[in-house]
């Protein structure tokens, strides 16, 4: 693997903050629904959260610098990293970036590696959620289907057979581990592992339930309510604790983990909190001015176009954008104004045009209010006849 710190493109003076900046711009830009599942872009996000994970630790990052990456294998306690997959990046991505400050049930997942105990937790299920604007601009209320696992309800989760019961684990004795002793040249290090035989969960069953076969669980089709607060993203995440799959044979549940979508609107588009639509005007619209009508996330309003607009000006019609996440302020929509120039005249639209070019002004180096003054009372007097 490549040395962390050039990883994440950081110096190893680097503080932790620039650690975690840097981890955010590359996690967002290899993070696996920006890049339509790619095998590669997830073995990026992997690498690069695994970096950070180290980096922000004092102690790991500690033990990183004196011993390299071989430092932090099989070491427990503080310090202590190993078997770092995909689901624990997700995971680290979720705790520092998913959350919504101030909302419950929203991201902030597990401060630190699981537990023993806690590897029996259900999986997390993963939905995605279309929104549009609409719904980004006031909150949306969604009642999604899901495919999860379910307590058995003939063995009442335990995965054992009516009449039976699951036994302790004559290899570790009910403890769900195994210990190793491994020597290298930093010393003698003790390793904590799954048990091989219980499969870490200090129980076996010898006669498993025929319905669950022995895993606790039976797949059922649920209803959950989702809540989205006004002014999300699609970096956005929802979850859901304990609404997902239950755990093998009586483990706590897992989260319900809604990726948030936001689809492209034909006439508007998102930049921030603000909201930018195009609209083309003709030339005479757009020297002599006029009263437009325009769609809004809400419905339309109506915007004054003034006379001598440019091509490309921007008008800002204020408060009719997004809302900020956090409550702080409500951004605008901009009018982009487009000249449109026309392709086709009729002989009696090139006879006005050819008028108004015999006693028009010469386009100015820069455009400004000043240069424009003689151009307009030219054009008036050119369309009047006179």
């Amino acid at each position: 693997m490549a040395d962390f710190y050039e990883l994440l493109g950081v110096s190893r003076t680097a503080d932790t903050d620039e650690i975690k900046k840097a981890y955010r711009q590359l996690a967002l830009k290899y993070h696996p629904d920006r890049n339509q599942g790619s095998k590669e872009a997830e073995e990026r996000f992997k690498e690069v959260t695994e970096a950070y994970e180290v980096l922000r630790d004092t102690e790991k990052r500690a033990v990183y610098d004196r011993y390299g990456e071989q430092g932090l294998k099989g070491r427990q306690g503080p310090g202590g990293f190993g078997g770092f997959d995909f689901a624990d990046a997700i995971e680290v991505f979720m705790r520092d970036f998913g959350g919504f400050p101030g909302l419950e049930d929203l991201f902030g997942m597990r401060g630190a590696r699981t537990s023993r105990a806690s590897a029996r937790k259900g999986q997390t299920v993963r939905l995605r959620l279309p929104l549009t604007l609409r719904d980004v601009a006031h909150g949306a209320k969604r009642t999604l289907r899901v495919s999860l696992l379910d307590v058995c309800e003939a063995c009442e989760g335990s995965g054992a057979e009516a009449g039976s019961s699951p036994t302790v684990c004559n290899v570790c004795g009910g403890s769900g581990e195994e210990r190793h002793v491994q020597r290298s040249v930093f010393g003698q290090f003790v390793s904590v592992q799954p048990c091989r035989t219980c499969g870490g969960e200090g129980r076996v069953i010898e006669h498993p339930c025929p319905q669950c076969r022995g895993d606790g669980r039976t797949r059922v089709e649920r209803e959950i309510d989702v809540e989205v607060p006004a002014g999300v993203t699609s970096e956005n995440f929802l979850t859901l604790r304990g609404k997902g799959s239950a755990g093998p044979r009586g483990g706590p549940r897992g989260d319900v983990v809604v990726l948030l979508e936001v689809q492209p609107d034909e006439r508007l588009v998102r930049d921030g909190q603000d909201l930018i639509f195009e609209l083309p005007v003709t030339f005479a619209q757009a020297a002599l001015g006029y009263e437009a009508e325009i769609p809004t996330v809400d419905g339309t309003a109506r915007v004054t176009i003034p006379a001598g607009v440019q091509s490309g000006e921007m008008l800002r019609l204020r408060g009719l954008g997004l809302p900020d996440l956090n409550g702080r302020g409500q951004g605008d929509q901009l009018v982009r104004i487009l000249v449109w120039t026309p392709e086709d005249l009729t002989a009696e639209q090139e006879e006005v045009l050819r008028r108004l070019m015999e006693v028009e002004s010469p386009a100015p180096d820069r455009i400004g209010r000043r240069a424009r003054k003689g151009f307009w009372s030219r054009v008036k007097e050119a369309l009047s006849g006179g």
